[in-house]
């Protein structure tokens, strides 16, 4: 999630059948004839959950939820990609939820959904339990600011949600360019689940899966990524009992001073 909107460097909508950029990269996905557009947005979740899914989508498949989507690029991607799985999308600024939803509409994509929530409120409040197949979590907001620490996302709270809403077999993708977020995670994380960091880009998006990896990688920062599937010998009550023994996520985020070139 990153506070910088995301506006695309060709400005307006690139005209029908034309590809749109952004940073120099193209927008997955070509902008279709207006009688071809989707309806992406949820703009209103309901007050109580769970979500019916299947209701949702108009279908049974199985959903991929992108967390922090900020403008919706990987979902975007990965909905044209395997246009079989469901796609949805949350973040907590609006601002990005209509840009991503505009290129979601303008594509075409039938089955991707956002909305406008925080993360560990729509685990809590409208994920049914081992009903997600894929959670991912791209650069989640470090907060540098130690007034605001409590804001950080992936807490031992917010993992126990992530292993209780993905499937026995579901996948967790986690990526990050601020060391000590990393370090934490890369600490906690393998309580819960089977941990493996991942070296180099994605294969399938070497130029960055998200707005913000493709910034950082600009900056010559560092991207950190790794996947993992929960473990399966654990119960709730274990899980229980590693929220309450688990360190929260109380790291010095300030990014480490860039080394200054020599002339």
């Amino acid at each position: 999630m990153s506070k910088s909107h995301p506006e695309a460097t060709s400005g307006p909508s690139a005209p029908v059948g034309q590809i749109e950029t952004e940073l120099g990269v193209p927008i997955p996905g070509i902008i279709l004839p207006p009688e071809q557009w989707a309806r992406t947005a949820l703009k209103k979740l309901p007050s109580e959950g769970p979500l019916d899914f299947e209701a949702l989508f108009g279908r049974r498949a199985p959903l991929v939820l992108d967390i922090g989507c900020g403008n919706g690029r990987f979902v975007l991607a990965s909905a044209l990609a395997r246009p079989e799985l469901n796609h949805l999308g949350i973040d907590i600024l609006p601002v990005v939820i209509r840009y991503a939803t505009r290129r979601a509409n303008q594509r075409g994509l039938h089955y991707v959904r956002f909305a406008v929530c925080g993360g560990k409120e729509f685990l809590e409040r409208y994920v049914p339990p081992h009903s997600v197949a894929e959670i991912h979590v791209y650069h989640p907001q470090p907060y540098s600011d130690m007034q605001k620490k409590e804001r950080r996302l992936v807490t031992p709270a917010f993992l126990a949600l992530v292993h209780r809403s993905l499937v026995p077999d579901g996948l967790l993708v986690l990526q990050t360019d601020n060391p000590a977020y990393w370090r934490y995670m890369a600490a906690v994380v393998p309580r819960m689940f089977e941990f493996h960091p991942h070296h180099g880009p994605w294969p399938d998006a070497p130029q960055g899966r998200t707005r913000r990896e493709i910034m950082a990688r600009r900056m010559g920062l560092r991207i950190f990524r790794a996947w993992a599937r929960p473990r399966q010998d654990l119960d709730e009550a274990q899980l229980r009992h590693l929220v309450a023994e688990m360190p929260p996520p109380l790291f010095d985020a300030t990014p480490p001073p860039r080394r200054k070139k020599r002339r």
